[in-house]
């Protein structure tokens, strides 16, 4: 009865979904060239064969599925894949790194009308969910249509855990939705059974497998020369309130490092303008990644207001805050800049990454800080080379662990694929499998 009142409220509000997908143009949030896929339309045909299809709401979700998408494409050369996320940044990431027989579209809006036209288009043979995002329409009309669905990475914070208890039977019933769930730690797996997740199991994280983010090598190396000897740090993927408190720092930093760049890279580069604004109030001396612009020796801050090059700065920042964690926000991944051997700072907030937290910690591997007590924290690392490194290489060495992830959910999701195809079709994807292994042996 929920889900029908939620689909009528919906259906309803289908002329308003128009204006807010407007109000999210004007404010950089939506491409205004691709809107239409918002509505479940679409130019390109279905390819054809068979089709699994992805969704993750944004960046951090879709890179870490990357890994597993290209492990599906190489055990079956007939499959295609889709993926759905929510975001423009998302959208142009995986634009550049999505392999050959995969795809981007953006997730259609929750409306009854739009999910039946992307369903119907795409006629997926397989749905796969990441980590936390539930749209209840989207999920019952994958059921409706009998295509089998798993959620996969899922976590679920103490906040969205006491939210999802106030609802009930209704989070109950679209859990039960899924054919089989994964969740990323111990603790999400005990939260999703409390709330009635009853196929939950615990493999992994599939965030440790997640590829190193892509650097421009050429600029690395422009950049290093510039920069000589300069003593450097990094603010990554921050958000509203915390430029701010990067800010108060590297003036507090820079009585102690006279010489100091401080790299910030906001979360949404769109908020470019914004940041810029504040650095001038502050009087900060300033280079525009966006503009092209190279720091000089006068630079203060460096603003990556970019996407797609968090991987390129944190090859030149030997400390990194991640962000979203100085704030509320629940923080951002912590394995990115840890393949990259930085020392690695967070805030008091990693709600969403709890486990990799846990973990990063036990080994030694992270240095949870404060607002008042981040300049101090970074200027003692930047003065101490040899501490800096030792916790560079724990966290390497942290985030190499559990790659094993991949191979179990290519072998769980082919499995749930498998046990809803008819035995002819499932006989003859193998029959191909093995004469493409038996072609590579012979090559």
């Amino acid at each position: 009865m929920i889900y029908r009142l939620y689909r009528l409220v919906a259906a309803l509000g289908w002329p308003m979904a128009w204006l807010v997908l407007q109000v999210r143009v004007a404010r950089g949030k939506e491409d205004p060239r691709r809107l239409a896929e918002r509505f479940g339309r679409t130019r390109e045909a279905r390819p054809t064969g068979r089709l699994f299809w992805f969704h993750g709401a944004s960046v951090g979700e879709s890179l870490s599925l990357l890994p597993l998408i290209r492990a599906l494409l190489e055990r079956d050369p007939a499959l295609n894949i889709l993926v759905t996320t929510g975001t423009v940044t998302s959208a142009e990431i995986l634009k550049a790194r999505l392999p050959a027989r995969a795809q981007h579209r953006f997730v259609p809006v929750d409306c009854p009308q739009a999910v039946a036209r992307f369903l119907d288009h795409w006629r997926p043979d397989l749905g796969v969910w990441v980590e936390s995002e539930f749209w209840p329409n989207l999920i019952l009309g994958a059921e409706r249509r009998a295509i089998p669905l798993a959620l996969i990475n899922a976590r679920l914070s103490a906040r969205s855990a006491r939210r999802w208890r106030r609802a009930g039977f209704a989070f109950r019933a679209l859990l039960g939705r899924f054919d089989k769930i994964f969740a990323q730690s111990e603790e999400a797996l005990a939260r999703l059974t409390r709330l009635g997740a009853g196929p939950a199991r615990h493999l992994g994280n599939l965030k440790y497998a997640a590829d190193p983010l892509p650097v421009k090598e050429a600029l690395v190396h422009d950049s290093a020369a510039r920069l000589r000897d300069r003593p450097v740090w990094m603010a990554a993927s921050t958000h509203p309130g915390e430029e701010e408190i990067v800010a108060a720092a590297h003036r507090e930093i820079a009585k102690d490092h006279p010489a100091l760049l401080t790299v910030l890279a906001p979360r949404h580069p769109n908020r470019g303008d914004s940041v810029a604004r504040l650095l001038e109030r502050r009087g900060l001396n300033f280079a525009r990644r966006s503009r092209g612009e190279m720091p000089t020796q006068e630079t203060d801050i460096w603003l990556i207001d970019t996407i797609g090059e968090l991987g390129t700065f944190f090859r030149l920042a030997p400390v990194v805050l991640v962000g979203g964690s100085l704030v509320p926000h629940g923080g951002h991944n912590l394995l990115e800049p840890a393949q990259f051997g930085a020392a690695i700072l967070t805030g008091p907030h990693m709600e969403n990454f709890t486990e990799i937290m846990a973990r990063l910690r036990d080994a030694d591997a992270v240095r949870p800080v404060r607002a008042d007590d981040l300049a101090a924290s970074v200027s003692a690392l930047l003065r101490a080379p040899e501490e800096r490194e030792a916790l560079a290489r724990r966290a390497r060495a942290a985030a190499a662990a559990e790659r094993k992830i991949v191979d179990l959910l290519v072998e769980e999701l082919l499995e749930l694929d498998k046990a809803r195809r008819p035995a002819s079709d499932v006989a003859g994807t193998e029959a191909s499998a093995k004469n493409r292994e038996a072609g590579d042996a012979r090559a």
